[in-house]
Formats: C-alpha cells, structure tokens, sequence
C-alpha cells in the first residue's frame, strides 16, 4: 500500500505550518514548499524529530512561473504519486509590485503560481487512489469582480480589492477545474479559513504587519492557526467528504460563495488567459 503524501505551499508558517504538523501527526509523508529556507528546514526537522514520517522542504517562489515550472519538475522526479494538494501560499501586497515575470504580485501569488502547479502535478494526482485538491480562499473575495484586461497590470492599485480579486480567480478556478476532473479520481474545493491571524502581511514591512495584527485581533473573531488547519486536514483526510468536489467551504461547513464566483464565461476565460501567462498550449491530462 502506497504511503500518503501531502504537499502544502506556505508551509514555513501560519496556518500551513500548522497543517503539515496534523497531517505529519497522521502519517503523511510531506513535501513543503516556501521562500525561506532556512524556516522551511527548521520546519522540517521539527516534524522529522516527532513523527516517523519523510518530510522534503523545496525552496521555491510561488509568485515566479519560473520557480513553480522548477518545483513541479523536482516533485514529479522524486515521487510517484500525491495524494493531497494544499495551495496555501498567499500574500497580502500593500503597494504595487510585481513578479519576475511582470504579473502583478498578489495574483501571482494567491493564483496564478498556484494554478500552474496544480496543473503540473496532476500527473501525479492522477496516480493515487482518491487524491484531493485544497484552495485556500478567502471571505475576501465576495466583493470584488474581476476585469480580465486589467488583471495582471492595473491601471490603479488598491491592496484590498487585489487580494479579494486573486481569491476571487481562486474559487473560479477550483470550481472549473472540479469540472473538467468530473470523472476522474481528483477531489478540488476551497476553503475559507477564517479570520486568521497570520505572517500575511509581514513581507510589507513590520509596522504595516503590527497594524495588520492589531487590526485581526480588535475587529474579528480570532481563529488560530491551528483551528484553521484543522478545517483543511478534515477536508483532506475526512470519509464524509472524499466525494465532494467543487465545493467552498467555511471551515468544515459547505456554504455558498460570492455570485461571481458562479460566472462561467468569466471561469472559462480566466483559464484560457491563465494558460497563456503560463506558457501552456493547453491543461496538461486533462
């Protein structure tokens, strides 16, 4: 029998930290991914000394299509199968940047990288028994829409309407995909974490993270990061839900999201301009 592996982007902290340790605690063999190396192998370690399971570490920026192409080409050379994805990795940017590649930062981060990676592992995905895709969203996204001319290079920069904008592609993105993989034995939904009170903002600086925190801890409900973990490894790992797909969830619970999110015509064109970015003729196995 095939030992389950999990691979989770964003694992150096928050709430992917947290869920490589509950699911190294269940027996996954890990493959975690981030920017910081030396958190990444501290992570490592630690897990390696408690549970008796493999853990990999592969520095990589989910932002660059560069790194994502170079982080799925190790996965794929040193596994044969993967059991679950955990597309965590995100970023709240408080002023315009960009990527290596010249794609507006936030959508890069909290979407696009994930989008190829996915894709490029379902190869692997396809390998297992029953395998699971998990999106990590946000309530963020319900009050934004999306222009497709814009998206990656805006005319004007607003942090709060690109980090809704890019959990918006998210969820439209989960939910084609668990249609074109309708057949097969892939799993794909996202989850709302809740208001979690992360590293999410710490790339701008310290003063602009201290008042992100202060921000979370005043005016939201506290969810810790471990509560929030607990609702991806249940999404992982749970029986009563291995045959629900396509589907956002609040923690443990399927409720609906945002309008938009149920517009096809945009879903299909935000996937035909995501293969393109990506250097994609067309969606790999599908």
């Amino acid at each position: 029998m095939k030992k389950k592996i999990a691979l989770i982007t964003g694992s150096t902290s928050g709430i992917g930290k947290a869920a490589a340790f509950a699911l190294g605690n269940k027996g996954f063999d890990l493959i975690l991914t981030g920017r910081n190396e030396q958190k990444g192998n501290a992570v490592k370690n630690k897990i390696n000394k408690l549970y008796n399971v493999r853990v990999d570490f592969i520095k990589a920026d989910i932002s660059s299509i560069h790194d994502v192409k170079t982080l799925a080409d190790q996965v794929i050379n040193r596994y044969d199968h993967l059991d679950v994805l955990i597309n965590n990795a995100g970023a709240l940017i408080y002023k315009y940047k960009k990527s290596k590649e010249e794609i507006e930062l936030t959508f890069a981060t909290n979407y696009l990288g994930h989008f190829l990676l996915t894709l490029s592992l379902l190869k692997l995905l396809k390998n297992t028994h029953k395998a699971r895709i998990i999106n990590v969203s946000s309530g963020a996204h319900s009050n934004v829409s999306i222009n497709l001319n814009n998206i990656t290079n805006p005319l004007s920069y607003n942090r709060r309407t690109a980090y809704g904008q890019s959990k918006l592609a998210q969820i439209l993105f989960t939910y084609q995909l668990s249609k074109k993989l309708d057949s097969s034995n892939i799993t794909v939904n996202a989850v709302h974490p809740g208001g979690v009170k992360t590293n999410l903002g710490k790339n701008n600086g310290f003063y602009t993270w201290l008042k992100y925190t202060i921000y979370h801890l005043y005016n939201r409900r506290h969810i810790s990061s471990q509560e929030a973990a607990e609702a991806m490894v249940y999404i992982s790992t749970s029986n009563e839900v291995e045959n629900i797909t396509g589907k956002y969830f609040y923690l443990k619970e399927i409720v609906k999201s945002s309008d938009e999110s149920y517009n096809l015509k945009l879903a299909e064109a935000l996937w035909e301009m995501s293969l393109q970015l990506c250097g994609l003729d067309k969606s790999p196995i599908l």
